[in-house]
């Protein structure tokens, strides 16, 4: 079990810390019930684009982000991993059920309306949930991926162009504020980022321990049995060195 190492481990905690940072410095607004001039001016930007043909896609769109689409993306991911990378087949649904219990959390704490005045708008659950599983496909397709760079990047560019999409219809149809996607943007990072190095630095850690311990036990037999083969051989006996 490959376990991360070098400067990966610091990088991923370091992202996650300033993910939660911005999150934070949001989280103080939004639990004040304050919203930015960015908010009102997106919001009636997005009214100049709204046409009645438009209203139909974007609402099938945005059920990526709930349950709908993400009940099977995560089978769908776990079938795909199951094979090639079995532990993040299993971290998957795990991964994803924390996200759904942070956003319930998050959403509490702030407590501010949507756009609509609905309940609970900051942050974006749909956001944080896409940023949760696509920033994992993203990671694992850069990382582990033995395809050529072009696909890696197209199916990079397939996952961002999705979260885009999404987060933009809950713009569109009035369920969020800007800065409440920014809100699941930067939450979803951080969880992200601090889940990936628990899986691939802890537990890929505790997994490799005595795999690692029997490799050193073959490194040593080897390296005695080697000895052992180009060891000098021993100086023949008196009646050996009489013989003619």
């Amino acid at each position: 079990m490959k376990v991360l190492r070098g400067r990966k481990p610091r990088l991923l905690l370091s992202g996650a810390f300033v993910s939660l940072i911005g999150y934070l410095s949001l989280a103080v607004f939004a639990a004040q019930q304050e919203f930015f001039a960015a908010d009102y001016g997106t919001r009636a930007w997005v009214r100049l684009l709204q046409y009645e043909a438009l209203q139909v896609p974007f609402t099938v769109v945005t059920h990526l982000g709930d349950w709908l689409g993400l009940v099977p993306l995560i089978l769908l991911g776990m079938a795909l991993l199951w094979r090639v990378h079995r532990r993040w087949a299993i971290a998957l649904p795990v991964l994803m059920t924390g996200a759904w219990a942070l956003q319930i959390a998050t959403k509490w704490a702030a407590a501010r309306p949507r756009p609509n005045l609905d309940p609970w708008g900051f942050p974006s659950g749909h956001v944080l949930s896409l940023v949760v599983f696509f920033g994992l496909v993203i990671y694992l397709v850069v990382t582990a991926s033995k395809r050529r760079r072009r696909w890696r990047a197209l199916a990079c560019g397939v996952c961002i162009v999705t979260v885009t999409l999404v987060a933009f219809s809950r713009l569109y149809l009035d369920r969020h504020w800007l800065s409440d996607l920014a809100g699941g943007l930067t939450i979803g990072m951080a969880y992200l980022l601090a889940a990936i190095w628990i899986v691939e630095v802890v537990v890929a850690g505790y997994g490799s321990a005595e795999p690692a311990e029997d490799e050193v036990v073959t490194v040593v037999e080897d390296m005695v049995a080697t000895a052992e083969a180009v060891r000098v051989p021993e100086e023949p006996t008196g009646a050996a060195r009489r013989s003619p």
